[in-house]
C-alpha cells in the first residue's frame, strides 16, 4: 500500500512540474525557458527536479507526451463508440476538439503569442511529430470503418489519418496567421471560414466522402474566436514581430 501511495504522489508532483513547464512554455517560450525558472517557479531544488526528469529535453518529452494523452483521452471514445457512423464519429472529433479550445481560450490566446515564434520550434516539430505518431492511426481507423459501411470511398485509408493529420497542422498555422490579422472580428470569421471550407473539401476528396459532410468548425465558434482576438490583434501582432519577447530572458 506504501508502495502505491508513493507512486501516487510521485505521479502528482511530475504533473504539477508539467503544469508549471506548460505555463512557462506560454508565456517564455521553450527555448527561453530554462530548469531554473521551473525550479523558481516550483520552489523546488535541481536535485529534486532530476528526480522526475533527466533533462530540459525530457522535459520537453513529457510535456509532448501531456497534450497527446489529453487528445488521446478525447478521441478514443469517440473511434469506439459503436452508435456512430464513420462520418459522424469525424463531425464528433471536430466539435469536441473545438470546445476543448474554446475551454481553454484564455490559455490558447496567451499561447498564440510565442507558440510561431523561434523559441518554440522545437516544441512545435515534437508536437507534429507525435500528432503523427498518436493521432494518425485513431483516424485511419475510422476511415476503415467507413470504407467498410461505404458512406468513405478512401483509395488508401491506413494513410489517411497521416494525411489529415499534416493537413491540420498546415491549416492551423493559416488560420492563426488570420486570427493575428489586424481586421475587424466579421472579417476574421468570414477568411476563416472560407480557410476551413478548404479544408473540408480537401479532407473530404481524401476520404472519398460527400461533399458537404463534414463540419469542421460552426460559425458561432469561429465568432467567438474571432471576437476574443480583434481587441488584442494589434499588440499580438506586435509580439508575433519581435518573436514573442516580452517578458522572456535566455536559458
Amino acid at each position: 500500500m506504501a508502495r502505491v501511495v508513493k507512486e501516487q504522489d510521485y505521479a502528482a508532483r511530475r504533473g504539477e512540474i508539467l503544469a508549471t513547464a506548460q505555463r512557462l512554455v506560454a508565456t517564455m517560450g521553450y527555448e527561453h525557458m530554462s530548469i531554473q525558472d521551473v525550479l523558481d517557479a516550483m520552489q523546488m531544488s535541481k536535485g529534486a527536479f532530476y528526480h522526475y526528469f533527466g533533462s530540459k529535453h525530457a522535459l520537453l518529452e513529457a510535456l509532448t507526451e501531456r497534450q497527446l494523452d489529453a487528445a488521446e483521452q478525447r478521441l478514443l471514445p469517440i473511434v469506439h463508440d459503436p452508435e456512430l457512423s464513420a462520418l459522424a464519429k469525424y463531425n464528433r472529433f471536430f466539435a469536441v476538439g473545438n470546445t476543448w479550445k474554446l475551454e481553454q481560450k484564455d490559455f490558447l490566446l496567451k499561447l498564440m503569442r510565442v507558440w510561431y515564434a523561434d523559441s518554440n520550434a522545437i516544441m512545435r516539430h515534437k508536437v507534429r511529430v507525435a500528432g503523427l505518431r498518436v493521432i494518425a492511426p485513431l483516424l485511419a481507423e475510422i476511415a476503415k470503418q467507413g470504407v467498410a459501411e461505404g458512406t468513405l470511398n478512401a483509395a488508401f485509408p491506413d494513410q489517411v489519418g497521416l494525411i489529415v493529420i499534416s493537413m491540420a497542422h498546415d491549416f492551423g498555422d493559416l488560420l492563426i496567421e488570420q486570427l493575428l490579422a489586424r481586421e475587424p472580428a466579421i472579417v476574421k470569421a468570414q477568411r476563416m471560414q472560407q480557410t476551413l471550407d478548404v479544408y473540408a473539401d480537401a479532407i473530404e476528396r481524401v476520404l472519398g466522402a460527400a461533399a458537404g459532410s463534414l463540419t469542421i468548425a460552426d460559425p458561432s465558434v469561429l465568432r467567438a474566436w474571432a471576437e476574443a482576438t480583434s481587441d488584442e490583434a494589434e499588440d499580438m501582432v506586435a509580439d508575433a514581430a519581435t518573436g514573442g519577447s516580452n517578458g522572456t530572458h535566455s536559458s
